[in-house]
């Protein structure tokens, strides 16, 4: 199946459409140029029709499209249903520019093999993440498993796509060829399409590859393309992110119901949708010269994101997730994690029992307090689960040898820690139905500081309505439009955090904050270790703050050193959080209850009403 490349003259742009065809839901966003400034205009959306009897995912596609159109009174679609009416005609016909994204069908499913566990194939699963997959598995010639067992393994799992590298340019080729070799003896057949040859893509030792030819070229759809790690000190990801990309459209979709059809309308290759989310964190990143944190909290995944000093790096944790994968989070996390965050006493088969109702029924929504709260304390745990599962990825190149300096001693190895300082990130954002939902802002804004627990000065905000992926995939073309569309109408400001690093010995005053409003006020807040307080700052308005912490603490300037900053508001406007970090709460169940009450009502993130109960 070829993709169609054309030429966009951006500036001519009036109207442009984005789907996102989803696992069970296909949305539809249209925007449009007003006043000379991108505006999104309407959503829609319709049950995707991916599965028996309709098989064929552009019917769900025409009837997001179609409620679009009802309720805009612009006419999109031709009148034989065959496609969008491009270009845009005037009067409320046609569009500029069509993109879609999807993860219908689980989205792009691969495995990954390499030479080196902690090296090759950390660097091989770190381009396959990024091009939004989905990794099932990390073979490695060091991972402890012997042969039969990874030719067991590779049977059993059916990936979408392979993605193959080991070794340097110019040395040793007999791993990655015995890894080749494994995969041969394999056979290992696609999830889709059993007629077709699974595609591999080769991106290891540029002298193996005739072997590599041989030994994969006649069973498999082979695709090389440049080493990921050429020398150990570098790691080049784009072409085998490429790569991936264009075999997800040419295989993957080309078996998928009625993808054919989707392909013929869209004017750019679709993508995966959590490569879309990705690319507009980057697009941030960019255009705003900062580091970003993003989380993706999806129903049965949580996708993390990072583009920390021009460095991206997505993980998936395909097991934590809000509804399908929720009994998942209190597996890994354990019940009394979760339950640490309840401001009031449940007995642990309740929690158990909520949390499994919720994967069997998972498009149901919280009734009571009680469930928003437990549902709350999950997010909080599968945030933070996913987080510590990105940092192994987001880490320095292993194997590299450093020059070492007395400075060295004592620090932790960059090859153990990762290298992101939470110190240095500017904006922390999410996005995800939970999310995008929550009943009160500020309950999204609590969220993201409790899990991500970020240090110093940080911004934080949200995806209004799930529009990120469709702006990522548009920002491909016209990244200023996406920008402008971000700006005005996806991002949910939710405040700024000053959060301080340390703990302290003793209870006391652990802060000063003097905030100089924007109507030229001054306003002043002293805030005591263990508590969180904050100073209101509606969303369009922005503030010069000077912090002054004492000297257990460090807010980016060294501890007890004062800084300046520059904030913006916010549905939570400043929050200061002087509970230190790492963020520790009181093991005694009275002392916690008492605390995570102190932290709601500061925020006035949760009706009084949950004060006062009787069983609290």
């Amino acid at each position: 199946m070829s993709v169609k490349v054309m030429k966009f003259d951006v500036e001519k742009m009036q109207v442009a459409l984005a789907t996102d065809v989803g696992s069970t839901t296909t949305k539809a966003r249209l925007f449009k140029k007003v006043d000379g400034v991108w505006r999104f205009i309407c959503a829609g959306e319709a049950p995707t029709t991916v599965e028996k009897p309709f098989e064929d995912v552009t019917m769900g596609l025409r009837n997001a499209i179609t409620e679009v159109e009802e309720l805009t009174g612009h006419k999109l679609l031709k009148p034989d249903g065959s496609g969008l009416i491009i270009p845009y005609q005037g009067n409320n016909v046609g569009v500029d520019l069509y993109v879609s994204t999807s993860s219908a069908g689980g989205g792009l499913q691969m495995m990954v093999a390499g030479v080196v566990k902690t090296m090759t194939a950390e660097s091989a699963e770190r381009a396959a993440l990024g091009a939004g997959a989905i990794v099932m598995d990390v073979m490695a010639i060091d991972d402890g498993r012997p042969p039969h067992k990874k030719i067991e393994r590779m049977r059993f799992l059916r990936p979408d796509m392979i993605l193959l590298a080991g070794g340097t340019d110019g040395g040793t080729v007999k791993h990655v060829v015995e890894m080749a070799e494994l995969i041969k003896a394999a056979e290992p057949k696609p999830r889709f399409g059993l007629g077709y040859k699974l595609p591999i893509v080769y991106a290891g030792n540029r002298d193996a590859r005739e072997h590599i030819k041989k030994t994969l070229g006649e069973v498999f759809d082979l695709t090389i393309v440049e080493n990921i790690r050429p020398v150990l000190e570098v790691e080049v990801v784009e072409p085998a992110r490429d790569a991936i990309h264009r075999l997800f459209m040419e295989h993957v979709m080309a078996h998928a119901p009625g993808y054919h059809k989707l392909t013929e309308w869209v004017m750019v290759p679709v993508m995966p949708t959590p490569a879309g989310e990705g690319m507009m964190f980057r697009t941030i990143a960019k255009m705003w010269n900062i580091n970003v944190l993003g989380v993706g909290l999806g129903g049965a995944t949580t996708n993390v994101y990072s583009v920390y000093e021009g460095k991206f790096v997505r993980t998936v944790s395909a097991n934590l997730g809000m509804s399908y994968s929720i009994t998942n989070v209190l597996k890994e996390a354990g019940v009394a994690n979760i339950m640490r965050w309840l401001p009031f006493e449940m007995d642990e088969r309740e929690v158990r029992n909520r949390l499994a109702n919720k994967m069997i029924r998972p498009t149901t929504l919280p009734q009571t307090l009680d469930d928003l709260l437990v549902e709350h304390a999950v997010a909080r745990e599968a945030i933070r689960l996913g987080f510590e599962h990105h940092k192994l990825l987001a880490r320095g190149l292993r194997g590299v040898q450093r020059r070492r300096t007395i400075a060295d001693i004592f620090e932790q190895s960059m090859e153990t820690e990762t290298y992101i300082n939470m110190m240095n990130i500017q904006l922390i954002g999410g996005t995800g139905g939970l999310l995008s939902h929550t009943p009160r802002r500020q309950q999204a804004a609590l969220i993201l500081i409790d899990a991500f627990q970020p240090k110093g000065v940080t911004r934080l905000m949200c995806d209004s309505i799930f529009m990120m992926p469709h702006l990522g995939v548009l920002s491909t073309v016209h990244p200023k439009a996406a920008m402008e569309i971000f700006e005005r109408d996806c991002i949910v400001k939710l405040g700024t955090v000053i959060a301080l690093d340390g703990h302290a010995k003793s209870p006391g005053p652990a802060v000063k904050v003097t905030a100089h409003m924007p109507d030229g006020r001054t306003v002043e807040k002293v805030v005591n270790y263990g508590d969180i307080d904050r100073i209101p700052l509606r969303d369009d308005e922005t503030a010069t703050v000077v912090i002054e912490p004492t000297g257990d603490f460090d807010v980016g300037m060294g501890p007890g050193k004062k800084r300046e900053a520059t904030v913006w508001g916010g549905a939570a406007g400043i929050v200061i959080d002087a509970r230190g970090r790492p963020l520790r709460l009181p093991e005694d169940f009275r002392q916690r209850r008492e605390a995570l009450l102190r932290w709601f009502r500061a925020l006035n993130a949760y009706p009084e009403i949950i004060m006062s109960k009787e069983k609290i």
